[in-house]
């Protein structure tokens, strides 16, 4: 017998697998092609406390390794939220991370507060590259000061166990870590998007109406693994690690830097079915490894 199990801040999960948050809404749209029982979690798109209209369009562009999107963040807001994508994912033996974003404190803080209700919420997954607008549109996580005080704020008012998701603009992620963990972070997804920019030179202008958008897609892996790799070394809470997953081996790379689990984002938009081959082939190699618990990967580069 092998053991895919895992724990995140005291939450099992049956396997290390879940989706990234924004790449495969809140499961309802993905369930007809995936069995979601077989996931170790579903990580919902980010929701705020209102509904978000988002960035006006072209939003997606096609890069070589992946993709790049200023999709702003749109969703339908907690009230929506609550009433039908938790009670769809609740039908369902698999652990619901949820994605919080907001442009406050307070708007992280209420909407912790109005999960605290619902029980089919296991985890918060707090998104701390939204625009801080209270301090002239620097992103929360790119300053340490601020990651630590809005993990303390939002820690201080949820029920669940609190997964501070960070940015990788930054010069020293494991700083950005460490005022995660220092403010109570219960554990850390990394890594978000890498801010980049795309020039239509036929039309001469930007590809995305917002000028720049996120990265993502096989094109930063090493550079989220090598982060992975640091940040494991500096913190003590788990890690889950994305960036450019696509195949088994990508999410393997992640555990043996220090991952406890990992997310898969982008390659879902190709291929609907990526996280169950990754699970799949992530249980082939433990059987060709002969490695009966999955635990004994995590971290087993020195």
């Amino acid at each position: 017998m092998y053991s895919m199990k895992v724990k995140i801040a005291g939450v099992e999960l049956k396997n290390p697998v879940m989706t990234a948050s924004g790449t495969f809404g809140s499961g309802m749209e993905y369930s007809e092609f995936v069995d979601l029982s077989r996931l170790g979690a579903v990580v919902t798109k980010g929701v705020a406390k209102e509904p978000w209209e988002g960035n006006p369009t072209p939003r997606i562009a096609e890069i070589r390794g992946g993709m790049m999107n200023a999709v702003g963040l749109q969703n339908p807001g907690i009230d929506t939220f609550c009433a039908r994508d938790l009670p769809f994912l609740a039908q369902y033996d698999t652990a619901v991370i949820v994605n919080v974003c907001g442009r406050t404190t307070e708007d992280y803080c209420e909407v912790a507060e109005r999960l605290a209700q619902e029980p089919e919420a296991d985890l918060l997954e707090i998104n701390i590259s939204c625009p801080n607008v209270k301090c002239g549109g620097i992103s929360f996580g790119q300053d340490p000061r601020a990651v630590e005080e809005i993990t303390r704020e939002v820690r201080r008012r949820a029920k669940q166990p609190v997964i501070m998701k960070l940015s990788p603009n930054v010069t020293d992620i494991t700083e950005i870590a460490r005022a995660a963990e220092a403010g109570g972070a219960d554990a850390i997804s990394m890594i978000n998007t890498l801010t980049g920019m795309k020039i239509d030179v036929n039309r001469r202008t930007f590809a995305l109406a917002n000028q720049t958008g996120g990265v993502s897609g096989p094109a930063i892996h090493p550079i989220a693994v090598r982060m992975v790799y640091q940040t494991a070394r500096a913190v003590s809470i788990p890690i889950i690690g994305m960036g450019g997953i696509t195949t088994a081996e990508d999410a393997l790379e992640f555990l043996l830097a220090g991952a406890t689990a990992v997310a898969v984002g982008t390659a879902n938009f190709r291929n609907p079915t990526a996280t169950l081959e990754v699970i799949d082939g992530i249980e082939e190699y433990m059987r060709r490894q002969n490695v009966a618990d999955i635990r004994d990967l995590i971290g087993a580069v020195a």
